[in-house]
Order: C-alpha cells, then sequence, then structure tokens
C-alpha cells in the first residue's frame, strides 16, 4: 500500500522536483500537495499522512511553525517530518530538529542524497 507524502512548498516547481525525485527514487507514494504551512496544516490535520516534506521560508506560516503545530496534533512523533530547505546553517538545523523535525536535507540535492534521507522513512 503506497504511503502518502505531504510536500509543503511555496515553489510549484520545488514541489515538481521533490515529487519527481521521489517517484525516480521508486517510492511507492500517493502525493498531497499545499503552498505553504497554513495550508500543509490544514491538510495534515484532515488525516492520512505518512510522511512530511516540507520548505522552510513560505508565506502565511513558515515551515518550522508548521513543524511545531504538527507537532502538537502528533506529540509521539509518529509522523516522520524531513525539512527541504536552503537554510542549512547548523543553527537552522539545531531549530528545526528542536521544533520536531525528523531529519533534514539541504537545497540544492543530488537524487542519490535525497534517495539517502528518505529511504528509511519510504521503506
Amino acid at each position: 500500500m503506497p504511503k502518502t507524502v505531504l510536500v509543503v512548498d511555496d515553489s510549484a516547481m520545488m514541489r515538481k522536483i521533490v515529487i519527481k525525485n521521489l517517484k525516480d527514487c521508486g517510492f511507492d507514494v500517493q502525493i498531497v500537495e499545499a503552498g505553504d504551512g497554513k495550508e500543509g496544516l490544514e491538510k495534515f490535520s484532515a488525516g492520512g499522512i505518512d510522511l512530511v516534506l516540507t520548505d522552510w521560508n513560505m508565506p502565511n506560516m513558515d515551515g518550522v511553525t508548521m513543524v511545531r503545530e504538527i507537532r502538537k496534533l502528533d506529540p509521539e512523533k509518529k509522523i516522520p517530518i524531513i525539512m527541504i530547505t536552503t537554510e542549512g546553517s547548523a543553527d537552522k538545523v539545531k531549530e528545526a530538529v528542536l521544533a520536531g523535525a525528523s531529519n533534514y536535507l539541504a537545497k540544492p540535492f543530488t537524487p542519490d542524497r535525497f534517495k539517502e534521507k528518505l529511504g528509511k522513512f519510504l521503506a
């Protein structure tokens, strides 16, 4: 049974790149898309999400705020959240993890790095 992945990014092109990488890596997934953290939180709240892939910098609600809000709904951290962002400093990684992110992938990424970071969550 395919896992349902929520892809949250304000760039439609970046969402397409992430979705293409998911498919190119051979992951059996269904995709739900959101254009910002507020919409992502709404779609997460509707249920059925197995993995969240989110950008950091977005209008209306940024990715880290969305992660914090999701963790209020999922305090046991059963659903993995991966930050996929250009924010790659050690301080930003630490902030994302403290907010509840399960892992972190810096843009730009290679298909191999993408598969390596997501493989354990989609196996």
